[in-house]
């Protein structure tokens, strides 16, 4: 559901796309490939057009990268099966299309269009499962018991039909009416058994509200939403199938894992003594996850707390192995191995994954195409993750700032979600053979380093904006806070506690 919009004037993205090197479109070669696979036949695969599949994005994607149909097994359980698109169907090894493909990494969304991994004849034509046209994609057929354990998966290429195209605020109005469409009847059910599951063996997930900025006739919006629960459901069945390919790919001990260390029992003890002067209620008994799925981001002291919470998910990554297992196979945030394998039109590292999957579950040999990329993708994957989240982070804290830009000096309510943490004092200088380094010059605090304004993190409510804040902040709580700079061209916010 939505929570706030605000309506921002017009904003022009171009310099953030310069500033980040993001290309304006693809090389005549790349593009030339990309349009022949779309305009090619559909390679010979199993037909599974019988299976009444639907998609279920955000309303305005058209880069569909999965399907799904969900039903009953005879005498208990479920059977999930979800369409991914076929995209290594339609990029030639070795070809101009996946050197540029490589380049990219991923698609970067930006508010006034997304740069794309795939040329759009693919990614929103061609390779997209689109409704009511057959496509090729690589289907996985998972069963469970009637507790949520994975019995059985089978995978394979094949050529799937999509019935519709729904979106969550839709499909969340059926869920709440009682008249979701077959395929996903399911869902609420399969979904809330898997999130328990997920919470019951140590899974994480932050209910943080969403914020976007989105087109508004001849201007922007800038969005706080918070998710509505069948986007948290349908979330479920990619990390079901996320796991299962982890669970392949360690087996055959060859593959790409997405990896994050567990919570340090340290980050954990400190978040707990946190709960009690932010009121949050935290049991004994209870885990990281329990606790925090049982919060109302939209409260202060809870958005404080969940903010906090987010220090426990750092470190996450791409892992590669051929032949010897990694230490540490586990994404930390899930509990358990995890792949990324069900957004390849958005994602370089899933078609490589899915594709070893595929020869495994087959009893073939790898192909080298696929082995060779493994041990490449986790710098690019990494270098590309920071490229996308620089991307969104400056559209947005760009779209504050226009927003604020005229309104310098007024005061306005704040929820503090995050304090500094004090420095530590500087080491005493290195003394050797008797002759000491002078110290250095001290300068406020006494530590060699200038004395740096207490402050923190501080969420408006009205407009949606999340920004830095000067002052004595009491953490949790509403303040009033002035505004003191909003510049468009450096994209900065600054309050002071008013």
């Amino acid at each position: 559901m939505v929570i706030r919009r605000v309506l921002a004037p017009r904003i022009d993205f171009g310099a953030l796309r310069r500033e980040l090197g993001l290309p304006e479109g693809f090389p005549a070669a790349a593009q030339r490939e990309a349009d022949e696979a779309a305009a090619a036949p559909l390679p010979a695969a199993a037909d599974r057009t019988d299976v009444p599949l639907v998609t279920l994005d955000p309303a305005s994607s058209r880069d569909l990268d999965q399907a799904m149909h969900l039903s009953r097994r005879p005498g208990g359980g479920f059977r999930v099966r979800y369409a991914i698109a076929d995209v290594a169907a339609h990029v030639r090894p070795g070809g101009a299309l996946e050197e540029e493909t490589w380049r990219r990494g991923q698609t970067v969304y930006l508010p006034d269009g997304n740069v794309p991994l795939h040329p759009h004849t693919l990614s929103e034509g061609a390779a997209s499962l689109l409704p009511d046209a057959e496509r090729v994609a690589v289907l996985w057929t998972i069963d469970l018991d009637a507790e949520g354990d994975t019995v059985g998966v089978t995978l394979e290429r094949a050529r799937v039909r999509s019935r519709a195209k729904l979106d969550y605020v839709g499909v969340q109005r059926d869920a709440d009416a009682g008249r979701l469409p077959e395929p996903i009847a399911l869902l609420p059910e399969l979904g809330t058994l898997l999130t328990a599951r997920g919470l019951r063996r140590g899974a994480v997930n932050l209910p943080l509200p969403e914020q976007d900025v989105e087109p508004d006739g001849d201007g922007w919006r800038l969005v706080l939403r918070g998710p509505v629960p069948m986007e948290d459901h349908n979330a479920q069945i990619s990390l079901l199938t996320g796991m299962a390919a982890a669970d392949i790919m360690l087996a055959g001990r060859i593959g790409l894992l997405r990896t994050m260390p567990p919570p340090k029992p340290e980050a954990v003890d400190r978040l707990r003594l946190a709960a009690a002067p932010l009121g949050v209620d935290w049991p004994a008994d209870r885990s990281v996850g329990e606790v925090l799925a049982g919060l109302d981001a939209s409260q202060p002291r809870a958005a404080a707390f969940i903010d906090q919470a987010a220090e426990l998910m750092r470190g996450a990554g791409y892992t590669a192995f051929d032949g010897q297992l990694p230490e540490q196979p586990e994404h930390g945030g899930v509990a358990a191995a995890y792949a990324h394998v069900t957004a390849p039109l958005r994602r370089l590292a899933d078609r490589y994954a899915t594709e070893v999957c595929l020869a495994l579950h087959e009893g073939r040999e790898v192909p080298e195409w696929a082995r060779a990329a493994l041990p490449k993708l986790p710098e690019v994957m990494a270098t590309t993750d920071r490229t996308a989240s620089a991307a969104t982070r400056g559209a947005i804290e760009l779209a504050e700032a226009v927003l604020l830009e005229h309104r310098v000096g007024e005061t306005f309510s704040a929820a503090v979600l995050d304090v500094d943490t004090p420095r530590p004092p500087a080491e005493p200088p290195h003394q050797s053979g008797g002759t000491s380094t002078p110290p250095p010059r001290q300068s406020g605090n006494g530590t060699g380093r200038p004395a740096r304004q207490p402050g923190g993190t501080v969420a408006l409510d009205e407009p949606p904006v999340r920004a830095r804040c000067l002052g004595e902040l009491p953490l949790g709580e509403r303040v009033p806070v002035r505004l003191v700079t909003a510049d468009p061209v450096d994209r900065k916010v600054l309050f002071e506690r008013a």
